[in-house]
C-alpha cells in the first residue's frame, strides 16, 4: 500500500499542463482533421450496422489506420468485424478501445423533432458512432505524435464489435489480444463531461426457448402445450424473484417470439433475459435460480426448455491512479460551447426531454470527479480486469438526453455529436501522450491493478466458453 500511495503521489507531480507543446501539437492536429472525423462519424451513423453486421464500419475504420501506416489484422478472435491495427516496435503499448455497432429497433433523422427514417431498421442510440470515429482520430492523432517526436512506444486502437449485448471484447480478452497493453484507454458518448472513476454491473443474458404442440386453439386445446405458457410462467417466476434478490439486482426481458396467430396454440416461444448486480459473483448465484426457474416453468406447462447464453461482462474495475490523470487532461480540453445553429438545435430537442437532469450550458462544463457506480454495464469490464484501464464521457448528446434515445441518434448525426467526438479523442489522445512520456503513472496504474484484483483473483468469462454469437441479431 506505501508503494502505491508513493507511485500514486509521484505521478501527480510529473502530470503535464495543457500548455506543453506535445499537447498543444496533438490538440492542434486534431483540429485541423475535424472535417474527417464529423465525415467518419457521419458515415457511420448513416451504416448504423447491429452487433456482429457492421460489415461496412469496420473496413472503414480499418480502412482509415491502414492508410495511415498501421498494420491491421482483421477478423480476430473468430470475429469477422473485430480488429487490432497497431503503429510502433518498441516502448509501452497503449491500446485505444473503438465501437461501432447501433442499436436495433430504433431509428430517426439528424433533426430536433421525432422522425424516423423509412425503411432502416436501426440507429446509433448509444453513439457508438462517435466511439469508433473520436478513437480512431485519437489513434492517429498520437501516430502522427510518435513519428514526429521519436518518443518510442506502440499505439494500438481495437475494433471491437458488438458491445450492445454482444460482448465482443470479452472474446478478444479470452484470446489473449490484450495480454501486452500496458493500459487501455476508452470513452463513451454521453450528455455530459466527466472522468469519474465509475465502475458498472456485471451483467449475463441468454435466450430461454421454449417448446410445446400446436393444435386449434378453440377446436382442440386439450391436444396442445403451449410453449407461450412455458415463458408466461417462466417470466411470471422470475418477476416473483424480485422480491428475493439483492437490492442492487436488475432484472428485465423482451418476449421475442410468441407465435403468430391467437387460434393456433404456439409450439415455440422465446425470451430474452437480461440479469445485472454489481458483483459478477452474485450474477452467477441468481443465474442458477432463474435456470430453476425456466426448468420449473416447462416442467408445470408440460414443454421443453433450453437456453444459450448470449453474452455476460464483468464490472468494470476502477482504477483512480489513471482515471485522476484522464480528469485532469478532460479539464485541460473542456466542454463545448454551442454555435447559435447548434443552440437552436438543442433547445428544440431540450423541450422533447422528460424530466432532464441537466440544463443547456452543462455541455460547456466538466463534471467534479467522483468514484461512483453506473447503472449500465460494458464488456470495456473484462478488459479492465485484463490491462489497467481507464474512460470517460463526453457530452456528444444534448443535456438530460438519455442512452438508447431518439434524441442520442438525432444529436449523434450532426455536429453537436461530431465535436464531442473531436473533443474525445483530444483528451485520449493527451493521456496517451502522458502516458508514453510517465513511467511512474504506467507503474502506479500496475501497482493499482494488481493490488484490487487481489492475490488470488481468477478471470472466467460469465459468457463461459462459448463461440462469439455472431447470429444475436439476425
Amino acid at each position: 500500500m506505501k508503494l502505491l500511495t508513493l507511485a500514486v503521489n509521484a505521478c501527480a507531480l510529473l502530470l503535464l499542463p495543457l500548455s506543453s507543446r506535445a499537447d498543444e501539437d496533438v490538440s492542434r492536429f486534431l483540429d485541423a482533421r475535424y472535417a474527417e472525423t464529423a465525415r467518419m462519424a457521419r458515415t457511420l451513423w448513416e451504416y448504423a450496422e447491429v452487433g456482429y453486421q457492421e460489415e461496412r464500419s469496420s473496413a472503414l475504420l480499418q480502412a482509415a489506420l491502414a492508410a495511415e501506416g498501421f498494420e491491421v489484422e482483421a477478423g480476430v478472435a473468430g470475429i469477422p468485424t473485430a480488429f487490432v491495427a497497431s503503429y510502433g516496435d518498441a516502448g509501452p503499448v497503449i491500446g485505444i478501445l473503438a465501437e461501432y455497432d447501433a442499436l436495433p429497433g430504433i431509428n430517426q433523422d439528424a433533426v430536433p423533432q421525432r422522425s424516423p427514417i423509412e425503411g432502416k431498421g436501426a440507429g446509433h442510440a448509444c453513439g457508438h458512432n462517435l466511439f469508433g470515429s473520436g478513437s480512431i482520430a485519437a489513434g492517429i492523432a498520437v501516430k502522427h505524435w510518435l513519428d514526429e517526436t521519436g518518443t518510442p512506444g506502440t499505439i494500438r486502437v481495437y475494433g471491437t464489435p458488438a458491445e450492445e449485448g454482444g460482448s465482443g471484447k470479452v472474446y478478444m480478452v479470452r484470446e489473449g489480444l490484450f495480454e501486452d497493453v500496458d493500459i487501455v484507454l476508452h470513452w463513451h458518448a454521453a450528455d455530459e463531461n466527466s472522468a469519474a472513476a465509475e465502475t458498472t454491473l456485471a451483467n449475463r443474458s441468454a435466450k430461454f426457448r421454449f417448446r410445446g404442440l400446436s393444435a386449434h386453439a378453440s377446436a382442440s386445446p386439450e391436444k396442445a402445450r403451449s410453449a407461450l405458457d412455458g415463458v408466461e410462467a417462466f417470466n411470471y417466476m422470475v418477476n416473483l424473484m424480485r422480491e428475493h434478490v439483492p437490492e442492487e439486482t436488475r432484472i428485465h426481458y423482451v418476449i421475442t417470439s410468441g407465435g403468430l396467430a391467437p387460434n393456433v396454440v404456439p409450439d415455440f416461444a422465446e425470451v430474452f433475459i437480461y440479469l445485472r448486480h454489481p458483483s459478477a459473483m452474485t450474477v452467477s448465484e441468481i443465474w442458477t435460480r432463474v435456470e430453476q426457474a425456466a426448468q420449473g416453468a416447462a416442467q408445470g406447462t408440460g414443454t421443453r426448455v433450453d437456453w444459450e447464453i448470449i453474452h455476460g461482462n464483468h464490472p468494470l474495475l476502477v482504477n483512480e491512479t489513471l482515471a485522476k490523470m484522464m480528469d485532469a487532461k478532460l479539464r485541460a480540453v473542456g466542454g463545448i460551447e454551442y454555435t447559435p445553429e447548434e443552440q437552436a438545435f438543442a433547445e428544440q430537442i431540450y423541450a422533447t426531454l422528460t424530466d432532464p437532469r441537466r440544463a443547456i450550458g452543462s455541455q460547456a462544463e466538466v463534471q467534479p470527479f467522483a468514484v461512483s457506480l453506473s447503472p449500465g454495464s460494458t464488456d470495456v469490464g473484462d478488459v479492465s480486469i485484463a490491462v489497467p484501464t481507464v474512460g470517460l464521457n463526453i457530452a456528444t448528446w444534448v443535456p438530460g438526453t438519455s442512452a438508447h434515445s431518439w434524441q442520442a441518434v438525432a444529436a449523434g448525426g450532426m455536429s453537436i455529436g461530431f465535436r464531442g467526438a473531436n473533443n474525445a479523442a483530444k483528451t485520449l489522445g493527451l493521456a496517451a501522450v502522458e502516458l508514453f512520456t510517465n513511467e511512474a503513472l504506467r507503474d502506479a496504474a500496475r501497482a493499482e491493478h494488481i493490488e484490487k484484483l487481489g492475490e488470488n483473483f481468477h478471470y472466467e468469462p460469465l459468457l463461459g466458453d462459448r463461440p462469439p454469437p455472431l447470429d444475436y441479431r439476425k
